[in-house]
């Protein structure tokens, strides 16, 4: 049985991926633990599962127990499953900031698992990495590394790499959507109705991370559409008098600083 802590967007992505890649009946063996009646009533009726307001419920009829709620409140969850845990859990945090370290101190087991997924999730198109203990068997890891390739790519890498993670992936579609919204309005101030800007946006972000995915260096992309003296050159050339790439690379600091300051509850 695999049971959700918190029934907001990224549980959903979750539970609709693992609803849409696995056999007839798995959708039997989700729970939900979340406060909203109405949001309850919105899960069992979407995707069939089974809800309930106690958090206790689902760390004491799980296997695999997914902590999908805000670091801010993890304390507050973790007391209140913590004597239900044991050994026989795997336990998934997919909150910012908060350590393996943390986590092992505040429960009866080392079967952790940090996992920072992002939004694309929700159209099966996400990038999550895991960081986790030795201590995990195959038979143990796989069941979860599952979970999360149903709604993406899944990569492993060592927890001291989380935070810039957090900041990359886990902030980058806000960051690139922000991108997105000023290209939108750049379009619409040069003469083009929304709409047609709103397309044009969206169909060069999706070709253009289709070429990137092949290989091409973003480097090498940038000089092919790039003719001296020509209009991209003149775009450029306004992104480097203000500093754009000094801009991103503070917007990715303060993210992964964030997510440094949010872990320090050790």
């Amino acid at each position: 049985m695999t049971g959700f802590i918190g029934g907001g967007n990224m549980a959903e992505a979750l539970i609709k991926g693992i609803v849409k890649s696995s056999r007839l009946g798995v959708k039997n063996e989700i729970i939900v633990s979340e406060p909203r009646e109405e949001r309850r009533r919105y899960l069992e009726q979407t995707y069939g599962v089974k809800t309930t307001n106690s958090n206790k419920d689902i760390a004491s009829s799980c296997n695999i127990i997914i902590l999908a709620v805000k670091p801010q409140i993890m304390e507050q969850v973790l007391e209140e499953i913590k004597s239900a845990v044991t050994d026989d859990n795997t336990v998934v945090s997919i909150a910012a900031g908060i350590t393996l370290s943390y986590l092992q101190s505040k429960l009866n087991t080392k079967k952790i698992i940090r996992v920072m997924p992002n939004t694309p999730a929700l159209v099966h198109e996400g990038m999550s990495v895991m960081s986790l203990c030795e201590c995990f068997s195959d038979k143990d890891i796989n069941p979860v590394r599952g979970i999360f390739m149903s709604v993406g790519k899944v990569l492993t890498l060592p927890e001291k790499y989380m935070n810039a993670v957090t900041a990359l992936s886990g902030g980058g579609p806000a960051f690139i959507a922000f991108f997105i919204e000023a290209m939108i309005e750049g379009g619409v101030k040069s003469g083009l109705n929304k709409e047609d800007a709103y397309e044009l946006a969206i169909q060069t972000l999706l070709g253009t991370a289709r070429l990137l995915e092949t290989g091409m260096p973003p480097e090498k992309l940038r000089e092919i559409v790039t003719s001296p003296g020509g209009t991209t050159a003149a775009g450029l050339k306004v992104f480097e008098e203000k500093g754009l790439k000094d801009i991103v690379l503070g917007a990715t600091g303060a993210a992964a600083k964030r997510a440094e300051e949010l872990g320090r509850k050790e």
